[in-house]
């Protein structure tokens, strides 16, 4: 009988060996099976991807010149008719806000184009300088405002292209929300010679 009750103890282990196998490959399936649907979970919330520490704009500030936050006035200096309407609608397209569009005030005698500034309004005016292009010279008067007035002179033809970003864009303003504006008519300052 021993030879029996070796071939039963044999027989039991190889069938705990088993039991134990099964039991091993049912707990890795279901192991996977967790893992795979928390995955799923997480990528259907947004919380798989990492938060990057670099964003696509550098943040809001609303003290950096912009052409949003940049009012322009338009004179004309020559006897072009309607030279500083197109310049000014032109100006509006880039993202200028435009004031005054008019002759120019001072009737000076200007070359080619000057951009005029306040002491506050130097880093607005450095957006303007080369839409100006060649010959562009700078006038810094004593106003208060941060208003820039662009004088265009007799060379002036149209604006320069606008110069390539460098850098990061800046973020849009968090307290920026569509609104709808009623139309405003058109102001009887635009009609410049």
């Amino acid at each position: 009988m021993p030879q029996r009750e070796l071939t039963s103890e044999l027989r039991h282990r190889h069938q705990q060996r088993r039991t134990t196998a099964t039991i091993l490959v049912v707990i890795l399936m279901l192991f996977f099976a967790f893992w795979y649907a928390y995955s799923y979970y997480r990528s259907s919330t947004g919380e798989a991807a990492p938060r990057s520490t670099s964003s696509a704009c550098t943040p809001f500030n609303p003290k950096v010149a912009t052409p949003a936050n940049t009012t322009v006035n338009v004179y004309n200096a020559t006897t072009k008719k309607g030279l500083a309407a197109r310049t000014a609608t032109e100006l509006k397209r880039r993202g200028f806000t435009i004031g005054d569009v008019s002759n120019d005030p001072l009737k000076r005698k200007v070359a080619a184009t000057e951009v005029r500034f306040g002491p506050s309004g130097k880093s607005r005016a450095q957006l303007l300088v080369p839409l100006g292009g060649k010959g562009t010279t700078q006038v810094a008067d004593k106003r208060k405002s941060v208003t820039i007035d662009l004088v265009l002179g007799t060379s002036f033809t149209t604006l320069a292209p606008a110069p390539s970003p460098t850098g990061k864009p800046m973020c849009a303003s968090p307290s920026t929300v569509p609104t709808s504006t009623p139309s405003a008519s058109p102001s009887a300052s635009s009609s410049a010679r």
